[in-house]
């Protein structure tokens, strides 16, 4: 399916998406938070689109939002998309889990909750991964500071 299909079978789903093509070959596509668990559920039960494969989800901060990142494949129709949610709430930034939805989110979840301090709903797990639990703060945020191990220029 080509993305100007996706694009349009997408948005007769939910109307209220943003997307864009990028310079990459992805279609994006920007959804609100309270509208993420069920985009994404559709994105992978519905027939048409069959998104089986989360391949990348990364924790994102641009500057004044917090966001994450979500690459999709279908494996059977060789179809990819981006999705992206944001968060202008920097002191709790909570989205829904999706590892559920594809199990592989599980861990990924958990390092951008260890990274940049975002939770995720309903996460079965929703512990550090790398850093110990004494660690504090959250070192890919831009606004992360240590004394002691940055290198300021």
């Amino acid at each position: 399916m080509t993305n100007e299909a996706l694009q349009s079978l997408i948005s007769s789903w939910f109307p209220e998406l943003e997307f864009t093509e990028e310079k990459s070959q992805f279609l994006n596509i920007s959804v609100q938070p309270e509208h993420l668990y069920q985009l994404m559920t559709q994105l992978k039960s519905n027939s048409e689109t069959s998104f089986d494969y989360l391949f990348c989800l990364s924790g994102v901060d641009w500057g004044t939002e917090l966001g994450v990142v979500y690459h999709l494949e279908s494996i059977t129709y060789r179809h990819s998309i981006v999705v992206k949610v944001k968060t202008a709430d920097r002191e709790n930034p909570t989205f829904d889990t999706v590892c559920d939805i594809w199990r592989t989110a599980e861990f990924h979840e958990r390092e951008v909750f260890d990274f940049f301090g975002i939770k995720f709903n309903n996460h079965p797990n929703l512990k550090r991964l790398f850093l110990t639990e004494e660690w504090d703060g959250f070192p890919l945020r831009k606004d992360y500071v240590d004394e002691i191990n940055m290198i300021v220029k």
